[in-house]
């Protein structure tokens, strides 16, 4: 079943005919009706079926009524009532008489059963698609290579195609221009369009939208007002949820008194393991759940491909390709999300430069640091709406500066040990369209809110035990945690932040969310997370402890660029199914902020 949209049927054809080309078995479904309405576009699905020779059905994909005749259509062509006799494209003279020639040889070679396939074959034969021939040959078993027959006819073809000034390249723009002509003619007398100018709307906002001056600078302005209503509209949830573990976390210290718990399992259980989760949530959910919805609503519009589309030549740069910004895009939310979203990408290599620099986008866990510390060190100098005003734009400048290193990186990897030239991406810009809110607004909770909460959950428990017993055994008159940060401590310095921060980040290896209550943890000197929610006096804390505004900058670089939580270097390994790669994952955004941090301490110092 090939699914094709209503209001660009002539581009969707395409598809159509290439289906066709490998198989009879094919039923046209033709979408989005409702929205061909709107645009005055009427399209004659009798006629379109007799030119194509396969049943056409039509559908809004909103009205689950629609979706009855398409279901008895492929109970029907599946019990074998209705019989497709798909109708292909002829291609020029000169390749139908290549064709030709192949195909008694064709033939011969083909099961019986595979006999659909001979024409497709003969394309792929002249194409000399290795590729595809390989995998043809595994699967049927059969071996043109040893064929001599089929290798001189080859030779024949080679030569009356030169004859005819077509090279490889040449062929394969004849075969996809013939395809377009066929779908041009077909779309010619199946549909009308009433209204001439209905895409007149939609291309005068892409003008705008993906304009050469203004692409850009609007990409970043629709950014900077997601960060804002991101960063205004957490503060209040994350206090009210904040609140609420905390009257939960009295009443669990009083039950596990009442039943004479040992001091160590309470700690356990109720100051390392429940305050993590805690914390993990009342931090992350807020953030998120506004996040996701409003980047789901753009995706819904119809804008991310416009993103996609703007971003394009800046990855052709870089030798990679402009489907990366997609997933780039999707690491905003969730780097092992973006991970998985790299399976869009066809080319191995482009693939696994999109999987190593997605990590140069903060995820949702990193964005709470981000904004506490850009609210505190640089939002403090104003108040009211300046203050998150200002806050935001040095979000934003971060933001910028990990799509620059994700650039940078993607070069220096296509020049050394990924070598290779960018592949072609053809995007289709989709029409702008009214967004269904209420189901993004599920759709987002659902899939992505609560699925990349349940993931950071079940890893932050753990290791908040772990963290609570780092802090609280004690080896000589310090603990554990005091011993890591004072050996880190000298490397720490190089880079402009101390030991604690260092170890902070270690162990917040689970989950990005629970570096800074370590931080304020470690310096205040207690045995469990802290839970602080005025900006006010976890800055007087900072500051009390050594912090000026090169650590906060560096801070701010680090939680940028530094290794992937666990979860997403998981993903890394299942996606690559290589430890190689996950390791350079690890090492590669470590390095990078390792070496960016000491640059900013040394111009810092030299100048101040």
């Amino acid at each position: 079943m090939v699914i094709v949209d209503a209001t660009c049927l002539e581009r969707n054809l395409n598809l159509v005919y290439q289906t066709m080309e490998i198989t009879q078995n094919v039923i046209v479904c033709v979408n989005l009706l409702d929205e061909a309405k709107k645009k005055n576009i009427q399209i004659d699905l009798e006629k379109l079926s007799t030119y194509l020779g396969v049943p056409v059905v039509g559908t809004s994909a909103r009205k689950p009524k629609t979706l009855q005749k398409l279901l008895s259509t492929i109970e029907e062509v599946c019990s074998g009532k209705t019989k497709p006799n798909a109708i292909g494209v002829t291609y020029f003279p000169v390749i139908e008489t290549c064709i030709q020639k192949l195909l008694p040889i064709v033939a011969n070679l083909l099961p019986a059963k595979e006999a659909y396939l001979q024409r497709w074959v003969c394309l792929k034969l002249m194409e000399n698609n290795t590729s595809i021939l390989s995998s043809i040959e595994q699967h049927l078993s059969i071996d043109f290579e040893d064929n001599l027959e089929l290798q001189t006819i080859r030779t024949e073809i080679a030569e009356l195609l030169s004859s005819n000034s077509i090279d490889n390249n040449t062929l394969k723009d004849k075969l996809v221009s013939s395809i377009v002509f066929k779908a041009e003619d077909v779309c010619n007398d199946t549909v009308l369009f009433l209204n001439a100018s209905y895409q007149l709307r939609d291309r005068k906002i892409d003008q705008i939208l993906t304009s050469k001056i203004w692409g850009i600078p609007i990409m970043i302005v629709f950014l900077g007002v997601i960060f804002w209503i991101t960063i205004t509209g957490a503060n209040y949830p994350s206090g009210l949820l904040s609140d609420f573990f905390g009257f939960l976390q009295e009443k669990l210290v009083w039950l596990f008194e009442a039943f004479h718990a040992p001091d160590w399992l309470t700690g356990v259980l109720v100051y390392g393991m429940y305050q993590t989760l805690a914390w993990v949530v009342a931090v992350m959910l807020p953030p998120m759940a506004i996040f996701f919805p409003m980047f789901t609503l753009l995706e819904d519009l119809g804008y991310l491909p416009r993103i996609a589309f703007n971003l394009d030549h800046y990855f052709k740069k870089a030798c990679a390709t402009g489907k990366q910004a997609l997933t780039m895009c999707m690491g905003f939310g969730c780097n092992a999300a973006g991970i998985v979203g790299c399976r869009i990408i066809d080319s191995p290599r482009e693939r696994l430069i999109a999987i190593l620099t997605n990590a140069f986008v903060p995820c949702n866990g990193r964005f709470p640091i981000l904004i506490t510390i850009a609210t505190i060190f640089v939002g403090s100098i104003f108040t009211g709406f300046a203050s998150s005003m200002l806050s935001s734009f040095v979000v934003l400048l971060v933001i910028l500066l990990g799509i620059f290193m994700t650039l940078l990186i993607s070069k220096i990897l296509s020049k050394t040990i990924l070598k290779g030239v960018p592949s072609s991406f053809i995007l289709e810009l989709p029409p702008y369209r009214k967004p269904q809110i209420g189901k993004v607004i599920v759709r987002s909770l659902l899939d992505r809110t609560l699925y990349v909460l349940l993931r950071a959950i079940s890893v932050a428990g753990p290791v908040g035990i772990v963290i609570w017993l780092f802090a609280n055994i004690h080896i000589g008159d310090i603990t554990i945690l005091t011993h890591i940060a004072t050996f880190l401590n000298p490397f720490a310095q190089l880079m402009g932040l101390d030991g604690y921060i260092l170890t902070a980040f270690l162990l917040g290896l689970p989950a990005n969310e629970i570096i800074l209550p370590i931080i304020l943890m470690s310096y205040m000197a207690k045995g469990s997370l802290v839970d602080l929610e005025d900006t006010y006096l976890i800055g007087n804390i900072l500051l009390q402890n050594g912090w000026t505004i090169l650590t906060a900058i560096n801070v701010m670089i680090f939680t940028l660029l530094h290794f992937p939580c666990s979860t997403t270097l998981l993903t890394i390994k299942k996606e690559t199914g290589s430890w190689r790669w996950t390791i350079l994952s690890f090492v590669l955004p470590t390095l990078c902020g390792i070496l960016l941090c000491m640059c900013t301490t040394a111009v810092y110092h030299l100048i101040v």
